[in-house]
């Protein structure tokens, strides 16, 4: 499994100052009974009828390969799962403590949550994916509630709650009680949020995809413990974490993407450049137009700074990965259940070019090959995405950007069906910069004034 390799190379976590357990198995448990609830409630099927009889059934397995929509499966599923982490990390425990947590409550849900049988790729969804998702955004709340800054800590409290509501839900139960579990180390980070529209300049579709051609989207990403900080350690799981959540009036959630260093260290060539490698964790959700594509996946990679003179900085980040992954044959089909699984390959490069304070262009590539090396009698699906942005100062933290966006799918089937599709959109934003500019860290000596 995904877990025990991970947890294969895994550097213990620094004791916690207090913690507990008892606390998130039951806020896991009671979670469950009232999703439960709810959806037996409001679903419309008696997939959560669930029973003694149903219980003991699923106990006995055997274990399948479900066909829920994609969006539940695929998107859903990992959120949940980062519930399940939030609550272990909000009650102090550290990362792989948490980690097998989120994993035994995925499947506390898959055999008392459903009376269906219980699905593997729901248990990598929710149990594994939840995790590589629960981390950046445990961290991401950390952030808001530590830091200085000019909006007010209560609208601080209220934001950290929405992106980790375990961290909101045992603050106001519990108080300050496990504030000191966990320590960030201080990390430089670089967050930028664009807001803008996109216009569609090349639509090479399926025939029978509803294609819009404008569409207005939001688009947030932080770098999180960028290499070459003088004294700044990779002894923890996601101690550098990049993360990436797009919404388009278009596609909804159209990218839910996040990459964290799962075990590795850092290491530098000559004065100027500075990097960190080892094994990453990766959940990608991508749902263009035309397609969607999901994967859990590790990769070995590395994230590196160059200093190519003393006011040019490039990074980047490559990766060689393989995921338990997802790929639908159309994004608007009336059927959300079309779509099929394979052990995928997944490449990935991510490259930021930094021009002093004014401009960066960032070029970020990904690459899914599915039914090259399991499932392929359900076909091939080669999906690529490039995304090419530049964005320029204004003044302060104000920023304007342009963007281009290059997504293509070539699928094909058993049946001799093969479907090709790209787009290509251009879009303009207002962007506002993080705190820390464009994400440059310099560990060179100052220069003599």
């Amino acid at each position: 499994m995904l877990l025990a390799l991970a947890c294969s190379g895994a550097v213990a976590d620094e004791p916690a100052a207090e913690s507990s357990y008892a606390i998130p198995i039951v806020e896991i448990i009671g979670f469950d009974f009232l999703l439960n609830r709810y959806n037996r409630r409001f679903s419309g099927t008696s997939d959560y009828d669930v029973s003694w009889g149903s219980i003991r059934r699923n106990l006995r397995g055997p274990w399948v390969e479900d066909n829920d929509p994609f969006r539940v499966n695929q998107f859903a599923h990992p959120y949940q799962g980062s519930l399940y982490h939030g609550a272990g990390r909000a009650s102090g425990l550290g990362y792989w403590q948490a980690s097998a947590l989120t994993f035994a409550g995925s499947a506390w849900w898959e055999i008392t949550g459903e009376q269906t049988p219980p699905a593997r790729n729901d248990q990598i969804a929710s149990g594994i994916a939840g995790s590589f998702l629960g981390e950046p955004l445990f961290r991401m709340a950390h952030l808001m509630l530590k830091n200085r800054s000019e909006v007010p800590y209560v609208w601080r409290q209220w934001g950290a709650a929405l992106v980790s509501p375990p961290v909101g839900l045992n603050r106001l139960v519990f108080g300050e009680r496990f504030a000191a579990s966990f320590s960030d180390h201080d990390p430089i980070y670089y967050g930028r949020l664009r807001i803008g529209g996109n216009h569609l300049m090349r639509d090479d579709a399926v025939a029978g995809d509803d294609v819009k051609r404008n569409d207005a989207e939001i688009d947030f990403s932080l770098d999180y413990g960028l290499p070459g900080q003088p004294g700044y350690t990779y002894t923890r799981p996601f101690d550098y974490f990049s993360f990436q959540a797009v919404l388009s009036s278009a596609s909804g959630v159209e990218n839910l993407v996040s990459r964290g260093l799962l075990w590795g260290t850092d290491y530098s060539l000559g004065k100027s450049y500075r990097g960190i490698w080892g094994l990453y964790a990766n959940y990608d959700y991508l749902a263009p137009q035309t397609f969607r594509v999901s994967t859990t996946a590790l990769s070995i990679g590395t994230t590196a700074q160059w200093w190519a003179s003393q006011d040019v900085a490039l990074q980047g980040t490559a990766l060689v990965g393989l995921g338990y992954s997802a790929a639908s044959a159309s994004r608007n089909v009336a059927n959300d259940r079309d779509y099929h699984y394979g052990v995928a390959p997944r490449l990935g490069l991510a490259l930021r070019l930094i021009v002093g304070a004014q401009a960066s262009i960032d070029v970020n590539a990904q690459k899914y090959l599915l039914g090259r090396v399991s499932n392929r009698s359900a076909g091939r699906d080669d999906i690529s995405r490039v995304d090419a942005a530049l964005t320029w100062r204004i003044t302060g933290r104000h920023a304007v950007g342009v963007k281009y966006v290059w997504t293509h799918r070539n699928a094909s089937f058993p049946s001799g069906n093969q479907q090709v599709s790209t787009l290509g959109t251009v879009g303009l934003y207002y962007t506002l910069l993080g705190l820390d500019t464009f994400g440059t860290v310099d560990w060179r000596e100052q220069r003599e004034p």
